[in-house]
């Protein structure tokens, strides 16, 4: 996959690859991102609250500066 040298967060295409940061982004990816998050929105209130968009993904939480909350989590 080629990635936008001005945006590495982005194909060659404008679609997004990675999200590191909304730095930069277009609107119609942002636009994207929140569509996205508001059709989840139903998805707490289902009794089955699995999504067939997430399968075969991978998301992860990156915590840069300790926290109480972090520290005594992990």
């Amino acid at each position: 996959m080629w990635l936008d040298p001005r945006n590495p967060q982005l194909t060659k295409n404008g679609e997004l690859h990675h999200l590191l940061s909304i730095e930069g982004l277009p609107v119609d990816v942002l636009r994207q991102i929140l569509d996205a998050a508001e059709s989840f929105v139903g998805v707490t209130e289902r009794e089955v609250k699995k999504v067939p968009l997430l399968r075969g993904k991978s998301v992860f939480n990156i915590f840069f500066e300790n926290s109480t909350r972090t520290r005594t989590t992990f």
